[in-house]
């Protein structure tokens, strides 16, 4: 047995919602804790609580559904150490795995072989002065990049980002998805449009389907 744990706040299969993933029977591993307060977070159920679970544990219940993809998000997974170790023995199982992680903590040491959804947090977050801006020379054309996007400022922040950093020649995907709370998606798409700009407008389909009830 891996002497390894790692507190876990639900384990599911679902559709994923987001990412170029989206559509495809995922199996999520949301880990419990995280360092980030984005006044539009949408599982503050997972800041405590949770269940200590060993590694085998973890991969016994993902090998069950027996499905190919895997997501390990939160939370925020990598503020808890032994998440890279999670990660590399999802990919050892020949896995398609993929990190939701909120770019304010280093994913220099995330296996090569994971899909790092790296998001960027907009001042509309709250969380902008977290952004940890060094996680981007440790990302490639396998890696997506994701903001969230609040209102008309966030997008023209984001925007200028994404020229200034040169995400679409750094990023496999460059994602902008509405703020559901302040950000009617159509805004959203119509200023896409308008530019013209190289992104891939995203809502979460899983919230479409079922709300926002957990465990979905």
């Amino acid at each position: 047995m891996d002497a390894a744990e790692l507190r876990v706040t639900e384990i599911f299969l679902s559709l994923q919602g987001e990412t170029s993933f989206t559509g495809l029977p995922t199996v999520f591993v949301r880990l419990t804790g995280c360092p980030l307060r984005c006044g539009y977070c949408d599982t503050a159920y997972a800041f405590k609580g949770g269940t200590l679970m060993s590694l085998d544990a973890i991969l016994d219940l993902v090998d069950g559904y027996g499905v190919r993809h895997v997501t390990l998000t939160g939370g925020e997974p990598l503020a808890q150490p032994d998440a890279l170790v999670l990660l590399r023995q999802l990919c050892d199982r020949g896995l398609t795995v993929s990190l939701e992680t909120s770019g304010a903590l280093d994913v220099a040491a995330v296996d090569s072989r994971v899909v790092k959804i790296l998001d960027i947090k907009t001042p509309g977050s709250g969380e902008v002065a977290r952004n940890l801006w060094s996680n981007l020379e440790h990302c490639s054309l396998r890696d997506q990049v994701k903001f969230v996007i609040c209102d008309r400022r966030d997008y023209d922040w984001a925007k200028l980002k994404c020229d200034e950093l040169g995400l679409g020649e750094r990023f496999g995907e460059v994602l902008f998805s509405p703020c559901a709370e302040t950000l009617p998606a159509r805004n959203l798409a119509d200023w896409i449009v308008a530019d013209r700009l190289p992104v891939r407008m995203q809502v979460q389909l899983h919230k479409y389907l079922w709300g926002n009830e957990p465990g979905r």
